[in-house]
Protein backbone atom coordinates (compact mmCIF):
# COMPACT_ATOMS: atom_id res chain seq x y z
CA UNK A 1 0.00 0.00 0.00
CA UNK A 2 2.47 2.50 0.79
CA UNK A 3 4.41 2.07 -2.77
CA UNK A 4 1.09 3.53 -3.92
CA UNK A 5 0.87 7.46 -4.77
CA UNK A 6 -1.04 9.63 -2.06
CA UNK A 7 -3.81 10.08 -4.65
CA UNK A 8 -4.43 6.39 -4.69
CA UNK A 9 -3.91 5.79 -1.42
CA UNK A 10 -6.71 8.19 -1.04
CA UNK A 11 -9.23 6.36 -3.42
CA UNK A 12 -8.46 3.00 -1.59
CA UNK A 13 -10.03 4.48 1.35
CA UNK A 14 -11.41 2.03 3.92
CA UNK A 15 -14.94 3.23 3.27
CA UNK A 16 -17.20 0.54 5.38
CA UNK A 17 -17.33 -0.06 8.76
CA UNK A 18 -17.40 -4.02 8.51
CA UNK A 19 -14.59 -3.85 6.11
CA UNK A 20 -12.36 -1.43 8.78
CA UNK A 21 -13.43 -3.98 11.87
CA UNK A 22 -12.24 -6.90 9.26
CA UNK A 23 -9.13 -4.62 8.46
CA UNK A 24 -8.14 -4.67 12.03
CA UNK A 25 -8.72 -8.09 13.05
CA UNK A 26 -12.67 -7.99 14.78
CA UNK A 27 -15.29 -9.38 13.63
CA UNK A 28 -17.60 -7.43 11.32
CA UNK A 29 -20.94 -6.60 12.83
CA UNK A 30 -19.26 -7.16 15.72
CA UNK A 31 -19.91 -3.68 16.86
CA UNK A 32 -23.08 -1.74 16.09
CA UNK A 33 -22.87 1.12 13.68
CA UNK A 34 -25.60 3.72 12.77
CA UNK A 35 -26.31 3.37 9.27
CA UNK A 36 -28.09 6.55 9.55
CA UNK A 37 -24.73 8.76 10.20
CA UNK A 38 -22.81 7.08 7.15
CA UNK A 39 -25.66 8.21 4.81
CA UNK A 40 -24.83 11.62 6.01
CA UNK A 41 -21.27 11.09 6.93
CA UNK A 42 -19.66 8.29 5.10
CA UNK A 43 -16.95 6.26 6.80
CA UNK A 44 -13.40 6.90 5.21
CA UNK A 45 -10.47 5.66 6.88
CA UNK A 46 -6.61 5.95 4.89
CA UNK A 47 -4.79 2.24 5.40
CA UNK A 48 -1.88 4.21 6.78
CA UNK A 49 -4.11 5.24 9.68
CA UNK A 50 -5.86 1.85 10.03
CA UNK A 51 -2.38 0.21 10.29
CA UNK A 52 -1.67 2.04 13.55
CA UNK A 53 -5.48 0.31 15.18
CA UNK A 54 -4.34 -2.06 17.70
CA UNK A 55 -5.78 -5.35 16.19
CA UNK A 56 -8.66 -7.26 18.31
CA UNK A 57 -9.16 -4.30 20.79
CA UNK A 58 -12.74 -2.45 19.95
CA UNK A 59 -11.84 -0.16 22.50
CA UNK A 60 -8.51 1.13 20.60
CA UNK A 61 -8.25 5.39 20.71
CA UNK A 62 -7.64 5.54 17.22
CA UNK A 63 -10.58 2.98 15.88
CA UNK A 64 -12.72 5.25 17.89
CA UNK A 65 -11.99 8.20 15.97
CA UNK A 66 -13.41 6.75 13.05
CA UNK A 67 -15.79 4.33 13.91
CA UNK A 68 -19.66 5.42 13.24
CA UNK A 69 -21.25 3.80 16.55
CA UNK A 70 -24.70 3.80 17.08
CA UNK A 71 -24.39 6.75 20.09
CA UNK A 72 -24.05 9.08 16.77
CA UNK A 73 -27.78 8.54 16.64
CA UNK A 74 -28.55 10.06 19.98
CA UNK A 75 -30.23 12.94 19.98
CA UNK A 76 -28.75 15.84 22.61
CA UNK A 77 -30.01 19.26 23.40
CA UNK A 78 -27.56 21.92 22.70
CA UNK A 79 -25.79 19.58 19.71
CA UNK A 80 -26.47 21.15 16.66
CA UNK A 81 -25.58 21.21 12.75
CA UNK A 82 -23.42 23.96 12.97
CA UNK A 83 -22.28 24.43 16.82
CA UNK A 84 -19.88 27.51 15.85
CA UNK A 85 -23.07 29.86 13.70
CA UNK A 86 -20.38 29.51 10.90
CA UNK A 87 -22.53 30.36 8.30
CA UNK A 88 -23.47 33.97 9.93
CA UNK A 89 -19.36 34.81 9.26
CA UNK A 90 -18.98 34.51 5.66
CA UNK A 91 -17.69 37.66 4.00
CA UNK A 92 -17.39 35.61 0.56
CA UNK A 93 -18.54 32.67 -0.18
CA UNK A 94 -15.32 30.39 1.10
CA UNK A 95 -14.61 32.72 3.33
CA UNK A 96 -14.84 32.89 7.26
CA UNK A 97 -13.80 35.73 9.78
CA UNK A 98 -14.87 35.04 13.22
CA UNK A 99 -11.49 37.02 14.77
CA UNK A 100 -10.04 39.88 13.99
CA UNK A 101 -6.70 40.05 12.10
CA UNK A 102 -7.22 36.83 10.76
CA UNK A 103 -9.18 34.98 7.89
CA UNK A 104 -10.02 31.16 7.00
CA UNK A 105 -10.30 29.99 3.79
CA UNK A 106 -12.76 26.89 2.98
CA UNK A 107 -10.24 25.57 0.18
CA UNK A 108 -12.33 22.06 0.08
CA UNK A 109 -14.99 20.12 1.28
CA UNK A 110 -12.68 17.02 0.97
CA UNK A 111 -11.03 15.18 3.63
CA UNK A 112 -8.90 12.49 3.49
CA UNK A 113 -10.27 10.78 7.00
CA UNK A 114 -13.95 11.40 8.59
CA UNK A 115 -13.37 11.71 12.08
CA UNK A 116 -16.19 10.71 13.49
CA UNK A 117 -16.17 14.33 16.11
CA UNK A 118 -15.65 16.61 13.55
CA UNK A 119 -17.46 20.05 14.02
CA UNK A 120 -17.85 20.40 9.80
CA UNK A 121 -19.54 17.01 9.77
CA UNK A 122 -22.55 18.44 8.36
CA UNK A 123 -21.24 21.45 6.70
CA UNK A 124 -22.78 23.34 3.46
CA UNK A 125 -19.66 22.55 0.96
CA UNK A 126 -21.23 22.71 -2.20
CA UNK A 127 -22.53 26.21 -1.04
CA UNK A 128 -19.59 27.70 0.80
CA UNK A 129 -16.13 26.46 -0.68
CA UNK A 130 -13.76 29.03 -2.26
CA UNK A 131 -13.30 28.03 -5.91
CA UNK A 132 -13.86 29.19 -9.13
CA UNK A 133 -15.45 32.69 -8.86
CA UNK A 134 -15.77 32.31 -5.36
CA UNK A 135 -11.65 31.74 -4.97
CA UNK A 136 -11.34 35.37 -7.06
CA UNK A 137 -14.10 36.77 -4.48
CA UNK A 138 -12.87 35.54 -1.51
CA UNK A 139 -8.92 36.73 -2.59
CA UNK A 140 -10.12 40.23 -3.55
CA UNK A 141 -12.21 40.78 -0.17
CA UNK A 142 -8.94 39.78 1.58
CA UNK A 143 -6.82 42.25 -0.47
CA UNK A 144 -9.37 44.80 0.78
CA UNK A 145 -9.31 44.43 4.23
CA UNK A 146 -5.91 45.44 5.29
CA UNK A 147 -5.94 44.46 9.10
CA UNK A 148 -6.25 41.12 7.61
CA UNK A 149 -2.43 39.84 8.72
CA UNK A 150 -3.08 36.23 8.36
CA UNK A 151 -4.81 33.70 5.91
CA UNK A 152 -5.54 30.12 7.35
CA UNK A 153 -6.05 27.61 4.59
CA UNK A 154 -8.83 24.87 5.94
CA UNK A 155 -11.83 22.96 4.80
CA UNK A 156 -12.09 19.73 4.49
CA UNK A 157 -8.59 19.13 4.18
CA UNK A 158 -6.08 22.11 2.01
CA UNK A 159 -3.87 19.03 1.17
CA UNK A 160 -6.14 17.39 -0.52
CA UNK A 161 -5.63 19.74 -3.14
CA UNK A 162 -3.09 19.16 -6.15
CA UNK A 163 0.46 21.04 -5.78
CA UNK A 164 -0.58 22.92 -8.89
CA UNK A 165 -3.39 24.03 -6.98
CA UNK A 166 -2.39 24.73 -3.52
CA UNK A 167 0.72 26.54 -5.53
CA UNK A 168 -1.91 29.20 -7.56
CA UNK A 169 -3.52 29.89 -4.05
CA UNK A 170 -0.42 30.31 -2.09
CA UNK A 171 0.68 32.68 -4.99
CA UNK A 172 -1.79 34.49 -5.17
CA UNK A 173 -2.22 35.03 -1.24
CA UNK A 174 2.06 36.38 -1.78
CA UNK A 175 0.89 38.90 -3.74
CA UNK A 176 -0.93 40.40 -1.17
CA UNK A 177 1.27 42.93 0.86
CA UNK A 178 -0.59 42.82 4.39
CA UNK A 179 -1.05 39.39 4.60
CA UNK A 180 2.25 38.04 6.72
CA UNK A 181 1.16 34.51 7.51
CA UNK A 182 -0.38 31.48 5.29
CA UNK A 183 -1.43 28.73 8.08
CA UNK A 184 -2.13 25.45 7.07
CA UNK A 185 -5.03 23.34 9.75
CA UNK A 186 -4.55 20.05 8.41
CA UNK A 187 -4.53 16.76 9.39
CA UNK A 188 -3.55 15.08 6.05
CA UNK A 189 0.31 14.69 7.59
CA UNK A 190 -0.73 12.45 10.10
CA UNK A 191 -3.56 10.19 8.56
CA UNK A 192 -1.89 10.00 4.69
CA UNK A 193 2.04 10.46 5.55
CA UNK A 194 2.48 10.23 1.28
CA UNK A 195 1.07 13.15 0.63
CA UNK A 196 3.39 15.36 2.43
CA UNK A 197 6.18 16.15 -0.03
CA UNK A 198 9.79 18.20 -0.11
CA UNK A 199 9.38 19.25 -3.14
CA UNK A 200 5.64 20.52 -2.18
CA UNK A 201 6.96 22.01 1.08
CA UNK A 202 10.04 23.78 -0.89
CA UNK A 203 7.58 25.36 -3.32
CA UNK A 204 5.39 26.56 -0.23
CA UNK A 205 8.47 28.65 1.50
CA UNK A 206 9.71 29.95 -1.68
CA UNK A 207 6.73 32.05 -1.30
CA UNK A 208 8.40 34.87 0.85
CA UNK A 209 5.40 34.47 3.79
CA UNK A 210 6.06 32.64 6.95
CA UNK A 211 4.35 29.54 6.52
CA UNK A 212 2.69 27.96 9.62
CA UNK A 213 1.71 24.11 10.01
CA UNK A 214 -1.14 23.07 12.89
CA UNK A 215 -1.06 19.58 12.89
CA UNK A 216 -4.01 17.53 14.24
CA UNK A 217 -3.22 14.52 16.46
CA UNK A 218 -5.10 13.50 19.59
CA UNK A 219 -2.88 10.27 20.84
CA UNK A 220 0.53 9.80 21.05
CA UNK A 221 -0.27 6.40 19.02
CA UNK A 222 -1.12 8.37 15.91
CA UNK A 223 2.44 9.34 15.52
CA UNK A 224 4.70 6.68 13.77
CA UNK A 225 7.96 6.56 11.77
CA UNK A 226 6.18 7.97 8.75
CA UNK A 227 5.01 10.65 10.60
CA UNK A 228 7.95 11.18 12.38
CA UNK A 229 9.65 11.86 8.90
CA UNK A 230 6.73 14.38 7.66
CA UNK A 231 7.57 16.88 10.52
CA UNK A 232 11.31 16.43 9.85
CA UNK A 233 10.27 17.11 6.31
CA UNK A 234 8.26 21.26 7.71
CA UNK A 235 11.28 21.68 10.31
CA UNK A 236 13.71 20.89 7.45
CA UNK A 237 12.53 24.48 6.12
CA UNK A 238 12.19 25.88 9.04
CA UNK A 239 8.66 26.04 9.20
CA UNK A 240 6.64 26.39 12.57
CA UNK A 241 4.86 23.16 13.70
CA UNK A 242 1.62 23.31 16.48
CA UNK A 243 -0.82 20.68 17.27
CA UNK A 244 -4.40 21.42 18.18
CA UNK A 245 -6.12 18.28 19.94
CA UNK A 246 -9.84 17.76 20.54
CA UNK A 247 -10.01 16.46 24.19
CA UNK A 248 -12.43 13.21 23.29
CA UNK A 249 -14.34 10.59 25.83
CA UNK A 250 -12.32 7.18 25.83
CA UNK A 251 -9.13 8.64 23.43
CA UNK A 252 -7.59 11.24 25.28
CA UNK A 253 -9.67 11.59 28.35
CA UNK A 254 -6.79 10.78 30.99
CA UNK A 255 -3.69 12.39 32.45
CA UNK A 256 -1.48 9.55 31.49
CA UNK A 257 -2.43 9.90 27.63
CA UNK A 258 -2.68 13.57 27.48
CA UNK A 259 0.89 13.67 28.71
CA UNK A 260 2.21 10.96 26.51
CA UNK A 261 1.05 12.88 23.61
CA UNK A 262 2.46 16.04 24.56
CA UNK A 263 5.79 14.36 25.51
CA UNK A 264 5.76 12.21 21.72
CA UNK A 265 4.77 16.02 20.51
CA UNK A 266 8.09 17.99 22.15
CA UNK A 267 10.29 14.88 21.26
CA UNK A 268 9.68 15.46 17.33
CA UNK A 269 9.89 18.98 17.88
CA UNK A 270 5.90 20.19 17.75
CA UNK A 271 4.71 22.50 19.74
CA UNK A 272 1.13 21.21 22.02
CA UNK A 273 -0.76 24.32 20.81
CA UNK A 274 -5.10 23.78 21.59
CA UNK A 275 -6.64 21.05 24.21
CA UNK A 276 -10.11 21.89 22.57
CA UNK A 277 -13.24 21.06 24.31
CA UNK A 278 -15.64 19.04 21.95
CA UNK A 279 -17.53 21.14 19.94
CA UNK A 280 -21.56 20.54 19.93
CA UNK A 281 -22.37 18.91 17.12
CA UNK A 282 -24.84 16.72 15.79
CA UNK A 283 -23.63 12.74 16.42
CA UNK A 284 -20.85 13.59 18.70
CA UNK A 285 -22.30 14.33 22.16
CA UNK A 286 -20.95 10.55 23.33
CA UNK A 287 -17.38 12.09 22.65
CA UNK A 288 -18.21 14.99 25.27
CA UNK A 289 -15.88 15.53 28.41
CA UNK A 290 -17.55 18.43 30.84
CA UNK A 291 -15.77 21.50 31.21
CA UNK A 292 -14.56 20.45 34.85
CA UNK A 293 -13.42 17.25 34.07
CA UNK A 294 -10.93 18.98 31.19
CA UNK A 295 -9.84 21.44 33.85
CA UNK A 296 -8.97 18.96 36.52
CA UNK A 297 -6.53 16.97 33.60
CA UNK A 298 -5.04 19.79 32.85
CA UNK A 299 -4.29 20.96 36.87
CA UNK A 300 -2.96 17.75 36.69
CA UNK A 301 -0.39 17.85 33.73
CA UNK A 302 0.27 20.86 35.06
CA UNK A 303 1.32 19.20 38.20
CA UNK A 304 3.30 16.98 36.24
CA UNK A 305 5.36 17.92 33.92
CA UNK A 306 7.07 21.09 32.56
CA UNK A 307 4.98 24.06 31.71
CA UNK A 308 5.43 23.78 27.38
CA UNK A 309 4.19 20.63 27.70
CA UNK A 310 0.78 21.33 28.71
CA UNK A 311 -1.29 22.69 25.45
CA UNK A 312 -3.73 25.73 26.26
CA UNK A 313 -7.40 24.31 27.48
CA UNK A 314 -10.14 26.09 25.30
CA UNK A 315 -13.12 26.74 23.75
CA UNK A 316 -15.02 28.17 21.02
CA UNK A 317 -17.67 30.65 22.33
CA UNK A 318 -20.07 31.69 19.19
CA UNK A 319 -19.54 35.57 18.73
CA UNK A 320 -16.85 35.43 20.87
CA UNK A 321 -13.13 37.83 19.91
CA UNK A 322 -11.20 34.62 20.27
CA UNK A 323 -11.47 31.08 21.95
CA UNK A 324 -11.88 31.30 25.42
CA UNK A 325 -9.36 29.94 27.63
CA UNK A 326 -10.58 27.53 30.54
Amino acid sequence: MQSLSWQEQLAQAIRQPNELLDYVGLMANSIGYSQKSIDQFPVRVPHAFADRIQRNNPDDPILRQVFPYLDEENECEGYVNDPLAESNVQPAQGLLQKYNSRVLSITTGACAIHCRYCFRRHFPYQNATANGIHLKESLEYIQSDKSIKEVILSGGDPLTLSDRRLTELCQSLSQIDHVKRIRFHTRIPIVLPARLSEELVKTLVSMEKTIIFVLHINHANEIDVPVINNIAILHKFNIMVLNQSVLLKGINDSTESLIALSERLVENQVTPYYLHLLDPVAGAAHFDVNEEQAKKLIKEMHQSVSGYLVPKLVKEEVGKAGKTWL
